[in-house]
């Protein structure tokens, strides 16, 4: 039996691989993917973090790049392939968790060829899990391309005519810059254009360096000021989107109301020359394959700052599981070693 298993080997599992090996526990980071840095990957080409280096480092290893350095997916990922050999953290990979189930033995961590027994598990999924497309997509011609932001990859994915990108968080307005940088293609939006964009870069320092000054990812979700910036439209963060909303070929046609072949109803408009369709609509949370787990009424495990309903069961990488940078790659460490400290405390009882 191990002492511990981690579900998830991306930011999240890593720091808290960091915290068990430090422990000399037993454990083991199970992942779906097939490589270490996958869910990095799998996204668009040209994601970059709007963090720079100095905000974006693990416990124990600095993210190995020039300061103020906006680090793109695949640094990202060889940063997380060095990190488990610096710390020969144990993996399994290529491993999809169906269940987890708990008696009085301890739990079982169930996938599709076997089953692990452990005493406590950390669930380190993060928080993309079901990619979301609103229920109109399926009244749409299959003359359209369509694809969810997580399939997206790059420009040539897309059929010749003009592109919709539907959603206005980071995803969808950089995959709109993106996209409309072609000006013989028509790009229309859809999506709240009112959006604050703040620059990277601002005074002569970082962003992220005003946000640490003022104590902007610290806030705890249970404090004032936290509820009111978890409630409140969040910024896109190193993207001009006035400048990108003014370009000509960039046309915004408001929320989208429903569909019918090739015609698309909007709130200013309806059109029919649609032949491409980006949906940065976001994702929805799965854990149903998690036995006897309370949700929230947002379908998140309710939990106390990673520790959940069920006795030797742990979270993290939640968003806002305890500030806004909590599913961050530079913010989930200080949740890490708090967890840490939950874990260390509770084996000296």
């Amino acid at each position: 039996m191990l002492d511990y298993v981690i579900i998830g080997g991306a930011q999240a599992g890593l720091s808290m691989a960091y915290h068990l090996k430090k422990m000399e526990k037993k454990f083991v980071v199970i992942d779906g993917e097939k490589e270490i840095g996958a869910s990095w990957l799998n996204r668009w080409d040209s994601l970059k973090l709007f963090t720079p280096t100095e905000y974006n480092h693990l416990p124990g290893m600095k993210f190995n790049a020039s300061k103020g350095h906006y680090p793109t997916k695949f640094e990202v990922s060889n940063y997380f392939k060095l990190y488990v050999e610096k710390f020969q953290i144990p993996l399994q990979l290529d491993t999809l968790i169906t269940s987890v189930r708990k008696n009085e033995k301890g739990f079982y961590v169930s996938y599709k060829d076997g089953e692990i027994q452990t005493k406590n598990v950390i669930v380190a999924t993060g928080p993309f899990h079901i990619p979301y497309t609103p229920p109109c997509h399926t009244k749409i011609s299959e003359t359209v391309s369509q694809m969810h932001s997580n399939y997206y990859k790059r420009v040539d994915q897309l059929q010749k005519g003009d592109a919709l990108v539907v959603g206005a968080g980071d995803s969808g307005y950089q995959i709109l810059d993106e996209i409309s940088k072609d000006k013989n293609r028509t790009v229309y939006f859809s999506g709240n254009t009112n959006v604050k964009s703040l620059p990277q870069q601002f005074l002569g320092k970082t962003l992220w360096w005003w946000f640490t000054l003022i104590g902007f990812l610290s806030y705890s979700k249970y404090s004032w000021i936290g509820k009111r910036i978890n409630s409140s439209v969040q910024p896109v963060i190193g993207t001009d989107v006035k400048e990108i909303l003014s370009r000509e070929n960039v046309i915004a046609v408001g929320r989208t109301k429903d569909a019918l072949n090739s015609e698309i109803e909007f709130e200013k408009d309806k059109i029919s020359t649609i032949k491409n369709i980006v949906w940065a609509t976001g994702y929805r949370p799965n854990f149903k394959w998690i036995e006897g787990l309370e949700l929230d009424e947002d379908g998140y495990p309710k939990n106390y700052r990673g520790v959940s309903n069920i006795n030797g069961l742990f979270f993290i990488g939640l968003p806002w599981m305890f500030t806004r940078g909590s599913a961050t790659l530079g913010g989930v460490s200080k949740d890490a070693k708090y967890l840490a400290d939950i874990i260390s405390k509770k084996n000296k009882q």
